[in-house]
């Protein structure tokens, strides 16, 4: 058996990025994984970019999953409720929670003040970085906490250790990254006599569909992006991150973890697991030891 067969997985917001990498890991532990998004065949969200849910429900299910992808808005209550029932309807339980619902890189204004920063676009990435876990976790928990074991991983850019001694460049962006850390830490304490767990989880620098877009490579290239940006040296795919929470999944003793802010790379090293590519990148102790301290990008012993 794969260490995840017979569990049930929510990965709300798999349409791209980590959520997907995420999606498609589960699925390869022989999870049933249901992906959420705005973005389908038909509809696109205001992102206006081409991957679909459909499309990570069958990269789940070429991973060795099952894949049912489920069109839903996480900031429409009526949804997320649909959603869950229909879960609850054809599984009968859940077993892992992912809160990886973002959809909000186009609203950032990197390095302006809070007064010159749009108060609307804002507030809008408040509402869905913030508002869509909570929406979500209030439906979700009544069925994770059945089974007594159940896994809540909330998804965010960065370490509380990072986090706490960096301002992350918008007030906006600061205050949605750090709350999702403390969201975990709530959670944990009310899982916890339930028997469940709740942690963050942060990829480092993730090769995404619109980051490695940003920089003008694919996948197979993407080396090539580090004559504009040399520290991307230490970059990661999505499938790392999905690595990470796939071991949380199928760890008996995850509640070790229990309100926790962990990284890819830090799992890496407690799990044994590699990238894609067979390396084990460090991102956030590279920032910090590297790239933050002014030294020129160098990977080494740190992938």
């Amino acid at each position: 058996m794969k260490p995840l067969e017979g569990k049930v997985a929510l990965v709300a917001g798999a349409t791209r990025g980590a959520g997907r990498g995420i999606a498609i890991e589960l699925g390869a532990a022989g999870a049933t994984v249901y992906v959420t998004g705005r973005s389908t065949r038909t509809q696109r969200s205001d992102y206006n970019r081409p991957e679909t849910i459909e499309e990570t429900a069958a990269l789940v299910n070429e991973a060795g999953g099952t894949g049912i992808a489920v069109q839903v808005d996480h900031l429409i209550p009526h949804q997320v409720q649909a959603l869950l029932a229909r879960i609850e309807n054809e599984q009968g339980k859940l077993d892992v929670l992912v809160n990886d619902i973002w959809g909000a890189e186009h609203l950032i204004e990197w390095n302006v003040p809070v007064w010159e920063h749009s108060l609307e676009g804002g507030l809008r990435m408040l509402r869905l970085a913030i508002d869509t876990h909570i929406i979500t976790s209030h439906y979700a928990l009544p069925l994770l906490i059945r089974g007594n074991s159940g896994l809540v991983v909330e998804m965010t850019d960065g370490t509380a250790a990072y986090n706490d001694k960096h301002y992350r460049l918008s007030l906006f962006y600061d205050l949605a990254k750090t709350s999702v850390i403390r969201m975990a830490q709530s959670l944990s304490r009310e899982l916890r006599p339930h028997g469940c767990t709740a942690v963050s989880v942060t990829p480092g620098w993730m090769r995404s569909e619109i980051m490695l877009e940003t920089f003008g490579v694919r996948e197979d290239n993407w080396r090539d992006a580090l004559a504009k940006e040399p520290h991307f040296v230490i970059s990661e795919t999505p499938r790392f991150v999905g690595r990470a929470v796939a071991a949380l999944a199928g760890d008996p003793k995850v509640s070790r973890w229990n309100g926790l802010s962990l990284s890819s790379g830090e799992l890496a090293q407690q799990y044994g697991f590699d990238d894609l590519d067979g390396s084990r990148p460090d991102a956030w102790r590279y920032m910090a030891e590297v790239q933050d301290a002014g030294k020129p990008a160098d990977a080494a012993g740190y992938r």
